[in-house]
């Protein structure tokens, strides 16, 4: 029945969302996720253009205050380190390196990734076995293990932390791809294209990687807090970034000699890389269920339940 304003003409209804707002707003944690994530991006993006000085500025008079004083300036909210630089400022300059390494690291990681599973998921067997032996050589190695045996023979810089990080990674995407498209290659729209004089380059990534990508975004998402974490543990065990520069893991380390009188060094950081990690996931299961048609149905009642 047809709803009519006060003139009696048809009252408008009111203005729908997007469809992927609509679905993320129907679930709360990943609404929140998201939002604490943005936040964090936002950080990372122009908080080293604001408060680098700051977190670098030395003021042995200020050393380890404790947090939630605010006769301080707001900036100590969170006390400050050994050095009296106030912790809240430096957890936002550190946001920067921690979500670069993060990003490139995974970006590097699937693309290389994706690219050799379409070959060798469709391509002939001697190419696909050299392929799976490469990622068998790579995967025999623990990839914290490889990690830390690489950066104590380099130098612990950023580059080359991304490249041993994403060398780990890159059997997750190089399998995960291979697996879906030795599915997708036996469906109907690739015979289509066989016959229509595709070629197999044409096939692998203009018709079959489109149907792959939401399974790598899904698993990308996920894999951004696994590489945050083990560069974390890397900058804690002190082959990772090294100072003046500082990322979470790194300020986590620098605070364990204090976590007796001065707790608050370690615990914010820590608290941050956890958070991170946790809204990561949450985004993951978020996309896992958008991105299946057999599980979506959940969120599009859901979101037609609260619009009422």
């Amino acid at each position: 029945m047809t709803q009519t304003g006060i003139n009696g003409a048809p009252a408008k209804s009111p203005p729908k969302l997007p469809t992927w707002l609509g679905l993320l707003l129907a679930d709360k944690f990943a609404t929140v996720a998201v939002i604490f994530l943005c936040l964090v991006a936002i950080a990372a993006l122009i908080g080293p253009a604001l408060l680098d000085g700051v977190a670098s500025k030395v003021a042995f008079r200020g050393r380890n205050l404790a947090p939630f004083q605010l006769d301080h300036g707001w900036l100590m909210i969170l006390g400050s380190d050994s050095l009296g630089r106030p912790i809240l400022a430096r957890i936002i300059v550190a946001a920067q390196n921690t979500m670069m390494i993060a990003a490139f690291t995974v970006v590097a990681a699937s693309c290389i990734g994706a690219a050799l599973g379409l070959v060798a998921g469709y391509s002939r067997k001697f190419l696909s076995d050299a392929i799976l032996r490469l990622a068998d050589v790579i995967m025999s190695f623990p990839s914290l293990l490889l990690a830390v045996i690489v950066l104590y023979m380099l130098e612990p810089a950023v580059g080359n932390l991304v490249i041993v990080l994403a060398i780990t990674r890159i059997p997750v995407y190089l399998r995960t791809t291979r697996a879906e498209v030795l599915e997708i290659r036996e469906r109907m729209f690739v015979q289509a294209a066989k016959v229509m004089g595709a070629s197999s380059w044409r096939i692998a990534f203009v018709h079959i990687l489109p149907m792959v990508l939401p399974t790598l975004l899904t698993i990308a998402t996920l894999d951004f807090a696994f590489v945050m974490l083990a560069e974390s543990s890397l900058s804690f065990l002190g082959i990772g970034i090294q100072p003046p520069e500082v990322t979470w893991g790194l300020m986590v380390a620098q605070g364990r000699p204090y976590m007796n009188q001065a707790w608050w060094l370690s615990f914010w950081p820590g608290l941050f890389i956890v958070l991170t990690a946790m809204s990561l996931n949450l985004v993951s299961n978020w996309l896992r269920i958008v991105l299946d048609p057999t599980q979506r149905w959940r969120l599009e009642k859901r979101r037609e339940t609260t619009n009422g």
